[in-house]
Parts: C-alpha cells; sequence; structure tokens
C-alpha cells in the first residue's frame, strides 16, 4: 500500500520540481478523483476478497468463482462510468473545485487522463486483492511496488527529458497499474490461481454483498479526497493558492501514511476471513491484537520523523523556495498528523468487521470519518482558529471516532461472549 499511495506522492515531488507553485495547485485540485477511482477498486477488490476468502474456507468453489466473476462485472460497470465522467465533464469538474485561470488547464487535462485509465486501476485492484487472497501475498506486493517504482521512473523521464509537462506526470501515473497486472500474469499463466471466471448471471444479492463487505474501503479512500476538496475551498479563502500548494505537500504525504494502515489491515483481511469461515475465534483476536499493536508501533515512529522533519520534508517540495509555503506547510504537517495513532486505530478496526461479516460498525466507523465529523469540524474550527483550525480538524476527527470504534468493539466482545 505504501508502494500503491507512491504513485501520487511522486507525482507531487516531479511536478513541484518541474512546474513550480502553480503545477501542484492543479495537482491539488485533480487529485481527489484519484480517491474515489482507488477507493471504488478497492472497495469491490476487498468486498470480493472477502467472501471469496470465507466461501473458499468452506470449500464452496462455486460460490468463490461466483464471486470474482461478479467482481469483475462490478468492475466493469465503475470503470464505464469514470471513462464518461473523464470525457464529458473534466473542465466543470476542476472549476467546480476552484481552478482559477491560471490553473484550470493543467487540472482539466491531469484529470480527464487518470479518468480515461479508471479501467487499469481498477482491474488492478481487484486482481491484488484476490492474489492476495489466493495464497499469493508476496506476488501481490511485488506488482503494487513494481507498478509504483515504474511510475516513479516514468515521471521522471516524461517531465524532464520528454518536457510533457502535468500530461507527463499523469501519464506515467495511469501506466502503472497496466504493469502493476502485467508483474501479476505469471500467477494466471502458470495456473496457480484458484478463482476463476465462471458462466453466472449479473445477480444483485450478490453485487449488494460484495459492495456491502467493501463499502469501508472506499469510504476510507474517498474519505480523503472529500477532505481535500474542502480543505482545498476553505484554504483558498484563507491563504490563496500558496495554502493550497502548502496543502498539497500535508494531504499527499497523508495518502502515503493512511496507505500504512490500510496496507495492515488488507494484511489482516485475508487471516480474519479465514479465522472466521472456520469459526476460529481466538486467532481473529490475536491477528487484531498483532495489527493495533504494528499500527501503534508506526505511528509513534511516524510522528516522530514528521515531527523533527517538518522543515525538511515542506522544502523538498518547494522547489521556489516560497517562504510562505514553507512556514504554513511546517506548521501543518506538525499539527495535522497528531493524528496518526487515532487514524491506524480506526482503519484496522474497520477493516476487521467487515472482515468478520460485520458492515454496519465498520459502515459507521467509515462514515464518521469520511463526512459526519471531519466537514463540519474543518469549517467549524477554521471559524475559530483561521488555517491552525483547519490543520487540527483532522485529529479531532480521529480521535472522536477511535472513541467510537471501542466501544463498537467492546460491545462486540460482549455480545460474543453472550453467545458463546
Amino acid at each position: 500500500m505504501i508502494g500503491l499511495s507512491c504513485y501520487i506522492l511522486a507525482d507531487t515531488f516531479f511536478v513541484s520540481k518541474g512546474l513550480g507553485a502553480n503545477g501542484l495547485t492543479a495537482l491539488n485540485l485533480a487529485i481527489p478523483i484519484y480517491s474515489f477511482i482507488s477507493g471504488s477498486g478497492l472497495m469491490i477488490g476487498m468486498g470480493g476478497g472477502t467472501k471469496y476468502s470465507i466461501r473458499k474456507s468452506q470449500a464452496d468453489h462455486k460460490a468463490a468463482n461466483r464471486t470474482f466473476t461478479s467482481a469483475l462485472y462490478l468492475a466493469a460497470a465503475f470503470a464505464v462510468f469514470f471513462m464518461l465522467v473523464g470525457l464529458f465533464f473534466s473542465g466543470t469538474i476542476v472549476t467546480l473545485f476552484g481552478a482559477d485561470e491560471n490553473v484550470f488547464e493543467m487540472s482539466r487535462t491531469y484529470l480527464q487522463v487518470i479518468l480515461l485509465f479508471a479501467p487499469a486501476f481498477l482491474l488492478n485492484n481487484v486482481l491484488l486483492c484476490f492474489v492476495r487472497n489466493d495464497g499469493a501475498p508476496q506476488l501481490s506486493m511485488a506488482a503494487m511496488l513494481g507498478g509504483s517504482f515504474s511510475n516513479i521512473v516514468l515521471d521522471w523521464v516524461f517531465i524532464f527529458p520528454c518536457r510533457m509537462g502535468i500530461f507527463g506526470a499523469v501519464f506515467a501515473t495511469g501506466l502503472a497499474p497496466i504493469i502493476s497486472m502485467i508483474i501479476l500474469s505469471p500467477h494466471f499463466i502458470r495456473k496457480k490461481n484458484q478463482f476463476h471466471l465462471t458462466k453466472c448471471r449479473p445477480e444483485l444479492r450478490r453485487f449488494c454483498g460484495i459492495l456491502s463487505s467493501g463499502v469501508p474501503s472506499l469510504v476510507t479512500e474517498v474519505s480523503s479526497g472529500i477532505v481535500m476538496i474542502a480543505f482545498n475551498a476553505i484554504i483558498l479563502r484563507l491563504a490563496g493558492n500558496v495554502g493550497v500548494a502548502a496543502y498539497g505537500v500535508i494531504a499527499n504525504l497523508s495518502l502515503v501514511i493512511i496507505s500504512i494502515y490500510t496496507g495492515i489491515a488488507q494484511g489482516i483481511q485475508p487471516i480474519v476471513s479465514r479465522s472466521y469461515g472456520l469459526n476460529d475465534a481466538g486467532s481473529m483476536k490475536s491477528t487484531l491484537r498483532y495489527a493495533l499493536a504494528a499500527a501503534l508501533i508506526l505511528s509513534a515512529a511516524i510522528y516522530a520523523v514528521v515531527f523533527f522533519g517538518a522543515g525538511q520534508i515542506a522544502a523538498i517540495f518547494n522547489s521556489e523556495q516560497n517562504a510562505m509555503l514553507q512556514s504554513i506547510a511546517t506548521e501543518g504537517l506538525r499539527l495535522y498528523f497528531i493524528a496518526c495513532p487515532f487514524a491506524g486505530f480506526n482503519v484496522v478496526i474497520s477493516t476487521y468487521f467487515t472482515s468478520t461479516e460485520r458492515p454496519r460498525p465498520a459502515h459507521i466507523i467509515s462514515i464518521l470519518r469520511g463526512f459526519l465529523v471531519i466537514l463540519p469540524m474543518a469549517f467549524l474550527l477554521s471559524q475559530l482558529f483561521s488555517i491552525r483550525g483547519v490543520w487540527c480538524s483532522f485529529p479531532a476527527t480521529e480521535l472522536i471516532v477511535a472513541a467510537v470504534g471501542l466501544v463498537f468493539y467492546l460491545h462486540s466482545g460482549k455480545q460474543a461472549e453472550k453467545t458463546a
């Protein structure tokens, strides 16, 4: 997941070097849509992978294959939707997101191309999740990292030697999932895959089951895009384009950090789902404890790096050495990432619930994080404390939601004891 999120971080770095603050602003205005594409792919992949793993552990191979086929139907439907949006509504969307005449064309180009590559992003996410649940997590990781590193190399090639500008950055990003799928291909060529396409009619019940299990993954990804849209609007009012460029540094680093927690959550999903299918409660709880411990240790390490290295991190993306951008980004990094341990807990516990076919608490946690708490908090705190309030709204939200998640987990434990 770190590798996957580096798609965007590489764009941020090379765009900041090649196109300056305006390029960074254009990227940050267009990039929330990537969260919708990635989130849709993860929703289908994680939801389908969870159902597949449970059916496989119960030796119901026909149902497992129908789950895979249904996941591909869903991916195709979402791909058509995103491509149509890219063809006809790119300019309208970036205008709604606040692009002015200085950054409109760059934002529109980035958004349109990323939407036209949606089929590759969706199919790659689905295949990665199924291969991971098919007993080949190392190959899945290799494909993710291979695609990401190819994106970094192609970013440099297209932006600098080829001088392709913002199109080069997004074209490199679009090629990455294709390279990832090529790395996955030996799993199918050598016929190691235990999931196959099968003849089955599209069934609404199966679609709903996949989507229901995957919705928390969608909301986790999409929430970052929605938060970016809202924060962009608030920061444009408070600090203009330079403020949005500074937020671009924070937001794109946040994608990488949240992806670490998403990676831990995706790592436990096949184990927890298999244990759930076998009714092994002890293994489920043990796996969750390991995941939460890993998230907490990583959170402490991440925040130490961010706190002490905030100035250096901001400077990496500040190619024009803009003093205002440097000041805003440095302070923002230190305040924004206080959220790390709470965000890690929320992502892991949400996936734990969906992996054990308890989607309702996962949905509530995800929706609280993505919409119901963060947006009012951002507007309220920005009114009270200006731009510092914007940065503090993220940790405040994650703390509140973590308390809710803990209550759900303790309640579910008591219910399980009563049942036993």
